[in-house]
């Protein structure tokens, strides 16, 4: 009875997410701040020391939340109506009541969520990042193993200069992997400030206190997370937009990967393993529909579509607060499942492919028109300023075949050197440094 098919149809596939992203993770992250900002205080000697048990215990908890600790939360969410002030009460529970004060002390709510959420993105990034390490390996290999395979190019659908099938492959591999870095380096920034960020309350209980440098101290030594110095009530989420925005660019660049998989499939370029058991059409047996390309297409587009729009709106709020924010943040989960379903399809989808190199070549035999972008230019360092006109009425919608073009080189008046060296090109040797620049850059 799930309403998203990432509860239901594709739940064993996202299932590594559901601990960080899901209600339970939520309140374990808030459980986890709130735990960390008193035992900052009693470690500085800001509230009383804890006894060495209690610590003990609340640093495990820390380490091992677990649906016991959740359960108990949402009993005292049903008394308070506020899931914060709910881990408030909890870890009233597990120090001595001489502590209660300095449980959430001097806290407004987002201090907490901001602090919460910075930790959920940064877990969240850390699971679909593994899986897109495993991608761009994938895809470095296969650019590697294909290197020196000719394959004819496309250009506007038509025929055109050939690359060979690694180059290509280098070329998602490059752009993927640079966004991935991109996508890696996004500060997640917090903040522990107050009710509008500016330290009144800490100020009014401590005044002797540097709460500027305690509070950048907490955020980035005990949380791992960026400080941000300056804001209201809210973190601006300006960070959690730009992590967004690069999943966003990194799913663009990998539909267009499916997208062009699934065209050389299409053509016979590739063909697919088979599994027993496994039905590609209801009615027509022979098929092997390529479902993993089109689905990983199909889940980017969720994410990217889903990430704009939270990363359009997460940086915008009235004055120093309104709660839109609240209700987008909870979907974060979807758009992480549905990236990370999408990155399981397109490598599932990778790992079927089998290259037909037979077809390849039988494709480059019947494209020879693709030699006159050569011989004209051959035909330029000559001196031929009409050369491109020349090929131009020689070729152009014509059904030529490979004597053909050897016969109008043989006619020029170009040296015997370079029509010896025209005679011997081929489509299928005709692709210029594709193996090389491999070579060179895909280390």
């Amino acid at each position: 009875m799930a309403l998203s098919p990432l509860d239901d149809r594709y739940a064993a596939r996202v299932e590594v997410l559901n601990s960080i992203f899901s209600e339970f993770g939520l309140m374990k992250f808030r459980t986890i701040v709130e735990i960390q900002w008193l035992l900052t205080l009693c470690e500085q000697g800001i509230a009383p020391k804890l006894p060495d048990d209690v610590k003990i215990g609340l640093e495990t908890l820390c380490e091992n939340f677990t649906a016991e600790e959740y359960a108990a939360i949402k009993v005292f969410e049903a008394t308070t109506n506020h899931d914060v002030k709910a881990v408030e009460y909890f870890i009233r529970e597990l120090v001595p009541q001489s502590h209660w004060s300095w449980i959430h002390f001097a806290c407004t709510s987002e201090d907490i969520n901001n602090l919460a959420y910075g930790l959920m993105l940064s877990h969240g990034r850390e699971a679909v990042l593994c899986v897109v390490d495993n991608l761009l390996e994938d895809l470095k290999q296969k650019s590697q193993d294909w290197k020196a395979v000719p394959m004819l190019c496309r250009t506007h659908g038509q025929t055109a200069t050939p690359s060979t099938m690694g180059k290509e492959w280098a070329v998602f591999w490059d752009r993927a992997q640079t966004i991935s870095q991109s996508l890696e380096g996004v500060p997640l920034t917090g903040k522990i400030n107050g009710a509008t960020g500016t330290y009144s309350a800490h100020v009014a209980a401590k005044a002797d206190i540097d709460w500027i440098q305690f509070s950048h101290d907490f955020v980035t030594d005990k949380l791992g997370l960026t400080w941000n110095a300056l804001t209201t009530q809210i973190e601006p989420h300006d960070q959690q937009a730009l992590l967004l925005n690069e999943m966003g660019r990194l799913s663009n660049v990998l539909i267009d990967l499916c997208r062009d998989v699934w065209g050389y499939i299409s053509l016979g370029y590739f063909g697919q393993k088979t599994i027993a058991g496994e039905v590609g059409s209801s009615t027509m047996p022979h098929k092997v529909n390529p479902i993993d390309f089109e689905n990983a297409e199909g889940n980017f587009k969720l994410a990217r579509g889903l990430g704009r729009t939270l990363s359009d709106e997460l940086p915008v709020s009235r004055w120093q607060r309104d709660l839109t924010d609240s209700t987008l943040q909870r979907n974060f989960g979807i758009v992480f499942g549905h990236f990370y379903l999408a990155l399981k399809s397109l490598q599932k989808g990778l790992g079927k492919l089998e290259l037909k190199e037979e077809r390849l070549a039988a494709d480059l035999e019947k494209a020879p028109e693709v030699l006159t972008e050569a011989v004209q230019t051959v035909l330029r360092a000559y001196g031929h300023h009409d050369a491109y006109e020349q090929l131009k009425a020689f070729s152009r919608g014509q059904a030529l075949n490979l004597e053909q073009v050897y016969e109008f080189v043989e006619q020029s008046d170009l040296p015997e050197e370079e029509k010896s060296k025209l005679r011997t090109l081929t489509p299928g040797t005709y692709t210029g440094l594709a193996e090389k620049l491999v070579d060179k850059f895909v280390v």
